[in-house]
């Protein structure tokens, strides 16, 4: 009888002492910003990681455009999808503007696993928040993943190929603003770290979304 209740103390102490999701105290944060004023329904909600977070201007820069930033760390679309239920189904958005798949490459998946995410993403969507358009915006380079530059395009293209197919599906291009003319990435767009963008980085980012927003999302 000892053994069976020192069996099932250490089984419990191993459950409690379970890691937590590396951004729980950021997804924490924002339920607690909610808690005194939660956002209406049918906001633009922008989900992604630190593309999305670091955005320092984004209240300017859609001023007038019911959004609403949800960017957390440098989150994954497994991670989105784990967050999903608290971070886009409680705000029940009209659009959702993803940042997802750069980290991803980086953390070994492939193209295809990140694509296979994306569906379960948009097929969780269609179900929980009917009628909710889906934008995925795409991986961006840098100077930090140059290496990663061709996996980065061939995850555009392939989540580009099932938006096209899928009504409500739709995708920003923030690859290609980020080349000078002649082929070569842009030097000055980085901080220091030459992964994350510096403020005239972040005027061609928002930039591209704004653009679509006037087009397809007013």
């Amino acid at each position: 009888m000892n053994k069976i209740l020192l069996f099932l103390f250490l089984s419990f102490s191993v459950f409690a002492q379970k890691p937590q999701n590396r951004f729980e105290k950021e997804i924490l944060a924002y339920e607690k910003q909610d808690s005194i004023a939660m956002p209406a329904k049918g906001m633009k909600l922008f989900i992604g990681s630190s593309s999305f977070r670091l955005w320092k201007t984004f209240d300017a820069d859609t001023k007038g455009m019911n959004a609403l930033n949800r960017g957390f760390g440098g989150s994954t679309l497994k991670e989105a999808l784990y967050y999903f239920d608290r971070m886009v189904a409680t705000y029940q958005p009209s659009w959702v503007f993803m940042y997802e798949g750069d980290n991803d490459l980086t953390s070994g998946q492939s193209p295809e696993e990140i694509t296979t995410a994306y569906e379960e993403f948009s097929a969780r969507l269609a179900k929980q928040v009917p009628g909710a358009k889906l934008v995925f915006v795409y991986a961006r380079p840098s100077l930090a993943r140059e290496a990663l530059k061709a996996k980065q395009q061939d995850l555009n293209q392939r989540i580009t190929a099932i938006a096209a197919k899928k009504k409500g599906h739709f995708v920003i291009d923030m690859h290609s603003p980020f080349y000078n003319p002649d082929g070569t990435l842009m030097q000055d767009i980085f901080v220091s770290d030459r992964l994350h963008l510096n403020e005239k980085g972040y005027v061609i980012f928002a930039k591209q979304i704004q653009n679509f927003i006037h087009q397809h999302a007013k």
